[in-house]
């Protein structure tokens, strides 16, 4: 390898310059380059150099404290962020909430396939994807601050069908990360739990005339691996950064597991765990799987979906895929989210939203933190909390089935789960099915005409979206519908003629067959 090609962390960090557009490759902490970012930021803390960054980021890249982007989280150091998910950079979202810097949340699937169209010279990306949401600009163009004036998205009519149309921009640099560099600096990652965005990004820098720097675990002469398996070109690369094992882990949670890259396989799942609130949320909406769909799991309470599966038997009858890129297996949850154990392919994520969004998707498991009268449902934005969409907007509007899954309320409550069903001791300190939603992440009006069968699923009872808004279908056994349920709505839903009691065999410890 060239001696200018290999540098350290701190060399790179010197050679980008102020008022530079920087796109980071990452998914929560797989694939994120730390010894990058945090060579970044002490470049800024030290001399106050670079300045006035435009940060550009699809997924959520950080463990919601101190890594990942929360590094570059410094007034001066960035002046404008487009990111798909806040939610995992609080550091980053102080900064727009208190308008210190100009922020922007677009689709984690627009942001991950717009760097397809900035490598291919293209005017932008024009899709359907984020129509009647906060990303639309009747309701705010994806703009999260007053701070934030210029329009990111516009509105356009192509052969009578409403579109957003998503410009392009050059971007001057990139943080990757890969496993192996050869001497020329093509990039291997047998090691890495998905390959996502990287290429796309490698790409879209090269041809805006920028740099690209890579993070790796080790140095090789000539790679013993087929030219197949190089996913980022050394014609691509401008510098090779050899990261400490530290700096380097596979997941925020852990440094290597070989069922991620397909090298051992894991057992299937055990069953056995206490019965929770959670739980009986996860079985009841596992009772909506359908052999041989294609199914994608959002991040929190979706995953259990998979551990009721793996106990009824059904993890080998459906196919569980993370928009990152991961097809089958098992989704691994918490900060190693985004990888899967088992999995019996992994694509690039600008291909996996290219299969979401043109309808691949047979069933979709999200959560919801607010829900309102006509459907719509709110995960992004609560007062001065941001969390962001990340691929919910993408999934949620183009999955033929979508089940929302959450607590009936937010914060503490001591429900009591019996055989004969459910006691409500005393409620939660929060509601979740209010009047209207504060933010419009996903729009019901927009779902029905889509003909999506839409779902929202909780402890209590199981709406469904009809053309008369929420109705009630479902009411968990044990409990009163005024006493329980309306009491602590905001609204009145439609009432169904056929309103039934769920089956008392979710709620018996044994797992439910």
């Amino acid at each position: 390898m060239t001696h200018d090609k290999l540098i350290t962390a701190e060399a790179a960090a010197d050679k980008v310059p102020s008022d530079a557009t920087l796109a980071t490759g990452g998914f929560v902490g797989i694939g994120f380059p730390e010894a990058l970012a945090r060579a970044l930021e002490e470049r800024f803390v030290s001399g106050g150099e670079p300045r006035n960054l435009t940060l550009v980021y699809a997924a959520g890249q950080g463990d919601g404290k101190e890594r990942g982007l929360n590094h570059l989280a410094h007034e001066g150091l960035v002046k404008r962020v487009i990111g798909g998910h806040w939610g995992l950079v609080p550091k980053l979202g102080a900064l727009a909430c208190d308008n210190k810097i100009e922020a922007y949340n677009l689709p984690q699937g627009v942001i991950a396939q717009l760097y397809r169209d900035i490598a291919a010279g293209k005017p932008g990306m024009l899709t359907h994807v984020g129509l009647h949401t906060f990303v639309d600009p009747r309701h705010g163009g994806g703009r999260i601050n007053e701070k934030t004036r210029d329009e990111l998205v516009e509105l356009m009519t192509v052969r009578g069908q409403e579109c957003l149309f998503y410009p392009t921009f050059p971007i001057q640099v990139a943080f990757l990360r890969g496993t192996t560099a050869d001497a020329r600096g093509n990039i291997t990652m047998e090691r890495e739990a998905l390959p996502l965005e990287s290429l796309a990004i490698a790409q879209a820098v090269h041809n805006s005339g920028g740099k690209v720097f890579v993070q790796v675990e080790r140095l090789t002469e000539r790679h013993q691996l087929h030219a197949e398996r190089v996913h980022i070109p050394g014609i691509l690369v401008d510098h090779i950064i050899l990261a400490d094992p530290s700096e380097h882990l596979q997941t925020f949670a852990e440094p290597y597991n070989p069922a991620y890259t397909g090298e051992v396989r894991l057992p299937a799942l055990m069953g056995g765990e206490p019965l929770s609130i959670r739980r009986v949320i996860g079985r009841r909406a596992a009772e909506h799987l359908k052999p041989d769909s294609v199914v994608n799991l959002g991040i929190g309470m979706p995953e259990l979906v998979a551990e009721v599966a793996a106990d009824k038997g059904l993890l080998d009858k459906i196919t569980l895929t993370i928009e990152p890129g991961a097809i089958g297996g098992r989704p691994a949850g918490g900060l190693s989210f985004g990888a899967a154990a088992n999995a019996e392919a992994i694509i690039d994520q600008p291909a996996q939203f290219d299969f979401y969004d043109g309808g691949g998707l047979d069933q979709a498991y999200l959560g919801m933190a607010q829900v309102d009268r006509f459907g719509n449902v709110n995960v992004s934005r609560f007062g001065s909390r941001l969390s962001g969409a990340g691929g919910f907007i993408n999934i949620s509007q183009n999955a033929r089935e979508v089940f929302f899954m959450g607590t009936f309320e937010a914060g503490p409550q001591d429900i009591l789960i019996e055989d004969t069903g459910l006691r409500v001791n005393k409620g939660g300190t929060g509601r979740k099915f209010v009047t209207d939603v504060e933010h419009m992440t996903f729009n019901g009006r927009y779902a029905l005409e889509r003909e999506q069968r839409v779902f929202y699923i909780t402890e209590r009872c199981v709406f469904q979206l009809t053309a008369n808004g929420l109705e009630l279908v479902e009411i968990a056994p044990g409990l009163d519908l005024d006493r329980d349920i309306l009491a602590y709505m905001d609204f009145r839903p439609a009432i169904s003629s056929r309103l039934h009691v769920t089956d008392h065999s979710l709620y018996r410890p044994a797992p439910a067959t």
